[in-house]
């Protein structure tokens, strides 16, 4: 009978897991999604604790209380511009997970382990050592506690390939052998120093499609793990996780015009930084908020292109206040949402979203360059690379084929950023010295309540006419 409610209960969970990526895949639904997670977590959990199998809770007891311990806190106080870093950690700490669950689970069953058995647990054991040590990698370069610019050195590529595969091969052989208790240890320390090998020649501008990958390993070891310990429920909920982090990979990947194996064995960034100090300085028009706050006001149609800058600054609720300003003018205001924006998938949404912009006011790639064609104003809030027009016609580009936003193509552009200093990619954006832009220098909180003070000041109704400075780049 209680296996029977355990297995409904399992059910029930897997069911929740599917619901929640299907309605996570839209913002308007995305809060559904995240509490059927939940649910169907805390579902999984319980069914798990009921279970015939446990022994004793002792230690499962202690092993709450410390993971509620770290859990909580990075839950309720890490800021939401952090949330990249939060996740790399999450992905780091499940991998390990994994990895000292097949850890224990071979020295109780060896050396009588049989052939599916130690295949899937050396599947889990090495997919979650390289995971931990790459997600701590990940965590310490957004972090910015490791340098975020890709470390390579002559050789690289064919000495960590050769360490997958010298990894590989001792596991296949222990497959075999799998009494041969020495290997094992040694199978771990070289998945874990793989992990670290992997992600070092990785730069900040692939952060985003390296989180998504390290998901989908952390997903797959959690599936073999599900085979080893025969529960069905980790076995659906690791596919459905290492699956979709596949899938967001490869999203990821074409939104950046990228292979798996450029952004995992291609350095990209380092060449082009250096190249991109070397060159010289280019006249750029600036404005102040003034100016910029008449500009907005003298316009029927805004565009806001949130990036990295407007995380970094916590600027997401300004920008709502000045939505709110523009549209209480009959200002038509939307919002340009990147796939790359930002440092992980879904990292600008989730800002607008504590900022309670309305989701119908965010568009995708496809859906916002049409709009940005006919956009009187374009307002880029700390974007770089996902406006760069090289990215459409210089060939010798790093981003060149890059998907990109169309930002150039509004009637006047507008950019805050706090210096000219280039993105992630490392290269110098085309955009900043086009004759239509104007550089709005400063930290993007302060500057875009400056703006939205500015438009109060000026009354409420009509708009006020551009001043000079504003009307030549108005057209």
């Amino acid at each position: 009978m209680l296996d029977t409610a355990v297995t409904l209960v399992y059910i029930l969970a897997a069911g929740l897991f599917i619901l929640a990526l299907k309605w996570l895949s839209a913002p308007a639904t995305a809060r559904h999604g995240v509490l059927a997670g939940e649910i169907g977590m805390l579902l999984a959990i319980v069914g798990t604790l009921v279970r015939t199998h446990i022994v004793s809770y002792e230690w499962i007891l202690i092993g709450l209380v410390l993971g509620s311990a770290i859990g909580t806190p990075m839950g309720l106080f890490m800021p939401m511009t952090a949330v990249p870093q939060r996740t790399a950690l999450s992905h780091a700490f499940g991998a390990l997970a994994a990895a000292l669950v097949g850890a224990g689970e071979y020295y109780l069953q060896a050396p009588r382990i049989g052939t599916f058995t130690m295949t899937a647990l050396a599947i889990e054991v090495v997919l979650g050592s390289l995971t931990f040590t790459g997600s701590l990698m990940a965590f310490g370069k957004l972090q910015e506690l490791l340098p975020t610019r890709p470390i390579t050195y002559r050789g690289q590529n064919v000495m960590n390939l050769s360490l997958l595969a010298v990894t590989i091969a001792l596991a296949a052989f222990l497959v075999a052998r799998p009494g041969l208790t020495m290997l094992f240890p040694v199978i771990i320390v070289f998945a874990l120093v793989f992990g670290v090998l992997l992600i070092i020649p990785i730069g900040g501008a692939d952060m985003p499609t390296v989180i998504s990958l390290l998901n989908s390993y952390a997903g797959l070891s959690a599936a073999a793990m599900g085979f080893v310990l025969n529960n069905n429920l980790l076995i659906i909920a690791g596919a459905l996780d290492g699956s979709s982090g596949f899938i967001l990979s490869v999203i990821m990947c074409r939104a950046m015009n990228r292979s798996f194996s450029n952004v995992l064995f291609g350095a990209f960034g380092q060449v082009q930084e250096a190249a991109a100090a070397a060159a010289p300085e280019k006249p750029v028009r600036s404005a102040t908020p003034e100016e910029a706050a008449s500009i907005l006001a003298a316009s029927r149609s805004v565009i806001v292109v949130p990036g990295y800058g407007m995380a970094v600054a916590q600027a997401q609720h300004q920008v709502r206040e000045l939505y709110d300003a523009l549209t209480h003018r009959g200002v038509d205001v939307k919002f340009a949402i990147h796939p790359v924006a930002g440092r992980m998938p879904g990292h600008m949404n989730v800002l607008l979203a504590e900022a309670d912009i309305p989701y119908d006011r965010l568009l995708g790639l496809e859906d916002a360059n049409p709009e940005l064609a006919q956009a009187d104003v374009a307002l880029v809030v700390g974007a770089n690379d996902i406006t760069n027009p090289a990215a459409r016609h210089d060939r010798t580009s790093p981003i060149y084929g890059m998907p990109i936003l169309d930002v150039d193509k509004a009637g006047v552009v507008m950019v805050i950023k706090r210096s000219m200093r280039p993105g992630f990619a490392g290269v110098e954006n085309e955009l900043y010295y086009l004759d239509k832009t104007l550089m709005l220098f400063g930290d993007a909180k302060a500057f875009v309540g400056e703006i939205t003070k500015e438009l109060a000041e000026t009354g409420r109704g009509a708009a006020p006419a551009p001043r000079p400075e504003a009307a030549a780049f108005h057209r």
